[in-house]
């Protein structure tokens, strides 16, 4: 088991390679890349490519510069927008000892051949060098542990529901598959399956969080002002209060998989030999559900729990956290 183990651990590593390799091929070389994108935003400004350039009309003399919709803007600009992506670097001649410009006459820009960028990309992420926010002017991961505690808040409130609500869901489920309960219940999570958790969100802000209707939940923060004046039981209470609407919309379309998982293995197991066994042995089927179903039936969902708690927590909580 051990062995086992290891190997399925080390199989990690060239899989995150493989994956993180045709993302970057993906962005790097397919058009509509990060300056394309710039050069996109920029197309119709023509009163500030005059003011970048200071030509009238925005024109200068025309390079060929590789990018589509460069026409019209200072090859100074898209020299300094490469270095800025890391597409190119900034190179002086020996002996300069001033600050690295492409103004200066000492300097210039030199491209960055594709598998050193890649490498430089991965030696940045290995070191959690994910660059500086072009809106806040902070680095990356300050910005993401700024916004943690509220991600991960809503990430486990919203896997523990899952499982607390969709594990016994699903046993019932197995229990009387076919059944009534069965038909509605498959009915009623695989709707809400199909509803994106940022839509009800917004149908959640507009019904009870003072849109247009009722005023019962706030709309912003984990905590109210006064939290820290509460007693403990007034912050326990202000705190769930806070984070009903975000962990409501997130657990929408959680159930589903989960559920029909569990029912599914349960139903495998219960056909098997040692099941009819047990119960021709007489034991209740309460023993024979929880005491040897169970056990062997879980491990498939327990497997998932990895891919189910990432999904909750990096797949639409971050546009949910926005909206509430």
């Amino acid at each position: 088991m051990g062995a086992y183990i290891l190997r399925r651990l080390l199989l990690v590593i060239p899989t995150l390679f493989g994956v993180m390799l045709i993302n970057f091929a993906l962005t790097q070389f397919v058009p509509g890349g990060p300056i394309e994108q710039v050069l996109a935003r920029l197309e119709g400004e023509g009163d500030s490519i005059q003011n970048i350039s200071g030509t009238e009309g925005g024109g200068v003399q025309e390079e060929d510069t590789g990018y589509q919709g460069a026409r019209g803007l200072p090859p100074e600009f898209l020299a300094r927008l490469e270095v800025q992506f890391g597409f190119a670097r900034i190179v002086c001649d020996d002996g300069f000892t001033g600050e690295p410009s492409l103004t200066h006459p000492e300097c210039r820009k030199e491209q960055i051949p594709a598998m050193e960028r890649f490498f430089i990309m991965m030696g940045n992420y290995l070191t959690f060098d994910f660059g500086q926010s072009y809106f806040r002017s902070i680095s990356v991961v300050d910005l993401i542990l700024e916004k943690m505690p509220v991600s991960i808040t809503l990430g486990l409130w919203s896997t523990l529901i899952a499982y607390l609500v969709s594990i016994p869901l699903g046993i019932r489920k197995a229990v009387r598959d076919g059944s009534r309960f069965d038909t509605w219940t498959s009915g009623i999570i695989i709707a809400a399956y199909a509803i994106p958790g940022f839509l009800f969100a917004i149908l959640l802000m507009v019904v009870f969080a003072g849109g247009s209707y009722f005023q019962w939940f706030p709309l912003r923060g984990l905590t109210s002002d006064n939290f820290k004046d509460l007693s403990l039981w007034g912050k326990i209470v202000d705190y769930l209060w806070h984070i009903t609407l975000p962990v409501t919309a997130q657990l929408i379309s959680s159930f589903a998989v989960l559920t029909l998982l569990t029912k599914n293995s349960f139903l495998d197991e219960i056909k098997k030999q040692y099941v009819l066994t047990a119960r021709a042995k007489g034991l209740s089927e309460a023993r024979v559900l929880y005491g040897h179903v169970f056990r062997n039936a879980m491990l498939i969902v327990i497997a998932g729990f990895p891919s189910v708690f990432l999904g909750v927590f990096f797949g639409s909580s971050l546009i949910i956290e926005v909206i509430l």
